[in-house]
């Protein structure tokens, strides 16, 4: 299959847009190893850079991992670490047990946050989302400790989702897509009954097989799943949380006309409705009506650019470019360029151009230091640097 034309199945997979022309930018261009703008904020500028450190098949995810590392998902199946010389062999292949067409394939991976056990998102043979564990020793995987944590059965090869990373509070957190198809035929954004077209937190260690936290906001609800804690999500494609602060950012793949952020504050208790499928970003989806508690996007675009599938990042905490610290930095699977928004109390004050382009830009991914690194899925991965 062809990754990097529009049309291939992975465009599926975050943006709906079954037939797309290939990328303006070259694959020559978006290799570069440095790529440079300037950024204004505040009165300051900075300079950065893209930095090619590695080679990939088809890198989907990433994560910091013990010792410094950074481990690397690879659509198919593996887990590479990225080291001094690029990626070393896989740690773990999983190949033989999961799927690539559609949407599917191995979407995420994360380490809980005393890298005592690393945790994979994927579909397996038949097109379930499968969140899997292993025990973690002297930073390498146990593989007889594997052991499956929650699945969700999809109705369509698209919209999986498929994003977990643990939160501040120690939980895990999944997103999962409402299911897949286009304008969200069975309604599962807006209906509590479903785990899809949600993001969902869990105790995966307290509990057989997992636990759900006793202040998750839907709990008490006959007619609710417990490991709700936010929904109306159409296929969040990468969400973080803030270092510093633990606000949450989630990316949104929009239908046709509307990419979206969202944001939630680190003192949220959940329950955030994002309005999806009755809401396209602030706009009504085919009619539909706003909820009333609805929670708007901090910031949408339309596409009437290059743009058309939004691809989450992380608000940049490291300390090569200070100029940058406080950013979320994002961008956009067909458009490439890495973009950032400056935020103030959960509010954009601007958003900023980074002139770089980062090729087919499928994930971010931050390292223990808090730099960022950029995952096209043509297979580079490229360091925000200083210029």
């Amino acid at each position: 299959m062809n990754m990097r034309t529009r049309s291939s199945a992975i465009i599926g997979t975050i943006s709906l847009v079954a037939s797309l022309a290939l990328t303006t930018a070259s694959a020559e261009d978006r290799d570069a190893r440095h790529q440079v703008a300037k950024v204004a904020q505040a009165g300051k500028t900075a300079k950065i850079a893209l930095t090619k450190v590695a080679t990939a098949r088809n890198p989907t995810a990433g994560t910091a991992g013990p010792g410094g590392t950074v481990w690397i998902a690879e659509r198919a199946g593996t887990v590479r670490v990225l080291g001094a010389r690029g990626l070393g062999e896989p740690v773990l292949d999983i190949s033989a047990e999961t799927t690539t067409d559609g949407e599917r394939g191995l979407l995420g991976i994360a380490f809980d946050n005393r890298r005592a056990y690393f945790y994979i998102s994927y579909t397996n043979l038949e097109g379930t989302s499968t969140i899997d564990e292993f025990a973690v020793r002297n930073g390498k995987l146990r593989p007889e400790t594997r052991r499956t944590v929650l699945t969700q059965t999809q109705p369509y090869a698209n919209h999986n989702g498929g994003d977990i990373r643990f939160g501040p509070d120690g939980y895990l957190y999944i997103a999962f897509g409402d299911g897949g198809a286009g304008g969200d035929p069975h309604g599962n954004g807006q209906k509590l009954d479903t785990l899809l077209g949600k993001l969902l937190r869990i105790d995966p260690r307290g509990g057989t097989p997992y636990a759900i936290p006793a202040d998750n906001p839907f709990v008490n609800d006959p007619n609710a799943k417990d490991e709700i804690w936010a929904y109306g999500l159409r296929n969040p494609w990468r969400f973080s949380f803030d270092a510093r602060t633990g606000d949450l950012l989630i990316g949104d793949v929009g239908q046709n006309d509307w990419e979206e952020i969202d944001w939630a504050p680190a003192r949220s208790r959940g329950g955030e409705n994002y309005g999806w499928s009755q809401m396209e970003g602030t706009h009504p989806f085919r009619g539909g009506v706003e909820p009333a508690n609805h929670v708007r996007p901090i910031h949408e675009y339309a596409r009437t650019g290059l743009g058309c599938s939004v691809t989450g990042g992380f608000v940049y905490r490291g300390d090569a470019i200070p100029a940058l610290r406080g950013q979320y930095v994002f961008s956009d699977y067909c458009d490439g360029t890495i973009r950032s928004l400056t935020l103030r109390n959960g509010k954009v004050t601007a958003v900023n151009d980074l002139g770089v382009q980062g090729g087919e830009v499928i994930s971010f991914v931050q390292g223990c230091e808090g730099e960022l690194y950029v995952l096209a899925l043509g297979g580079t991965i490229t360091r925000i640097d200083p210029a």
